[in-house]
This record gives structure tokens, C-alpha cells and sequence, in this order.
């Protein structure tokens, strides 16, 4: 999967990366208390899937976990998690604008103690799979620094509907982020969970 920036959907992103962020892994940064993560698509051209296609649905989602027991989650449906540590800014149904389409914020700081594991997961609620989405691209942020964590281009992801895109993972005080880019299918977030246990810690 080629992850990293290949074309900034917007000025506000770096133009580089540490070659360490272009792969799966975890992304030397440290003391994260605060992330953003954008999601991002084309609206569909008629003539593209039929004449009259159907809109396409990309979510981003953050799942909170305790070890492996799922704890909390902010998504499409619950815009925000029971803790207020992740806050999902608003659905798009059919990504018309420019830039991001969808922003998760997440302040790491405000996490319940017992969580120990984030989950962050891209689906396609619209069933169609990355590779017929035009310019899709997800990217996570130190929304202190600016940094870029990471970027990928969603149609690398081919005939799936589902990635997960990371993991911030609780060390002592401080969160890492990991970068999984793993394709999964799954449209919904119900789908997805049975394959995200192996990264829980």
C-alpha cells in the first residue's frame, strides 16, 4: 500500500514526510496529547457507475478499547465519545467541498485512564470499494505542532471498503501512533471490529 503525501489535498499539509512515515509502524513522535484526523473524497460523476449513481459515504471512526474490551467509540451515529475526549465534527454524505470532508479531533488528555488502545478505522458506508473513489485520502495530525503523521491514498486499498488506518496506543503517560494501513472489508463499523483485535494491547 503506498502511503505517504502523493498530491496535498489542501496547502495546510507538509510537503514531506519522514521517510519513517511512509511506512507501517510506528511514527517516532512523542508526547501526543492532541491529534486531528481528515478524511477526504470526490463527489461521484455521473456516468462514473450508472447514470443516476448513488452518493458515496466514507466515515472516519475512533474506537476506544480497555486492553481488548471495547469501551467507546465516536463515529457517523455518535458524533461524540462518552469520556468528550473525541469529537467527530460532522457527516458528509457525499463529499462535495474541498479539503476534508470528515474531521475526528481527538485530545488525548481528557481519555478515561482505563483506555489503553484507539482504533482509527475509514469505511465505506456506501459499499463502493477504494479503488472506484476518485481522490480519496485519509491523514492524521499533531494538532499541536502541525506535523503530519501520516497520509494515504485511499485508492491504494483497491477492492476493499474498510481500513484501518492506525492506532494510538497508551506508553506509561504517553500516546504513540502506530500506522497500520491494513485493508479490511468492512462498510460499517459493526463489520469491522472482529478484525481489529490482533492490534489491541
Amino acid at each position: 500500500m503506498r502511503v505517504g503525501p502523493p498530491g496535498e489535498p489542501d496547502g495546510n499539509w507538509p510537503k514531506q514526510l519522514d521517510q519513517e512515515q511512509h511506512m507501517p509502524g510506528a511514527v517516532p513522535h512523542t508526547a501526543l496529547t492532541h491529534i486531528t484526523v481528515g478524511l477526504g473524497w470526490d463527489p461521484v460523476r455521473a456516468g462514473k457507475f450508472r447514470r443516476h449513481p448513488k452518493d458515496i459515504d466514507l466515515n472516519v471512526a475512533a474506537l476506544s478499547f480497555s486492553g481488548t474490551r471495547f469501551a467507546d467509540i465516536a463515529f457517523h451515529e455518535q458524533l461524540t465519545s462518552r469520556d468528550g475526549a473525541i469529537r467527530h465534527l460532522g457527516d458528509s454524505l457525499d463529499g462535495v467541498g474541498d479539503g476534508d470532508d470528515e474531521i475526528m479531533v481527538l485530545d488525548l488528555t481528557r481519555l478515561a485512564p482505563d483506555i489503553t488502545t484507539v482504533v482509527l478505522l475509514i469505511t465505506c458506508y456506501t459499499g463502493q470499494r477504494f479503488e472506484q473513489i476518485e481522490n480519496a485520502f485519509t491523514r492524521v495530525t499533531d494538532s499541536v505542532t502541525g506535523t503530519g503523521l501520516a497520509r494515504i491514498d485511499l485508492a491504494t486499498a483497491r477492492s476493499h471498503t474498510g481500513l484501518v488506518l492506525g492506532t494510538l496506543h497508551r506508553t506509561d503517560n504517553d500516546w504513540q501512533f502506530t500506522l497500520i494501513a491494513e485493508p479490511i472489508p468492512a462498510e460499517h463499523v459493526v463489520d469491522a471490529v472482529p478484525h481489529l483485535t490482533t492490534y489491541l494491547s
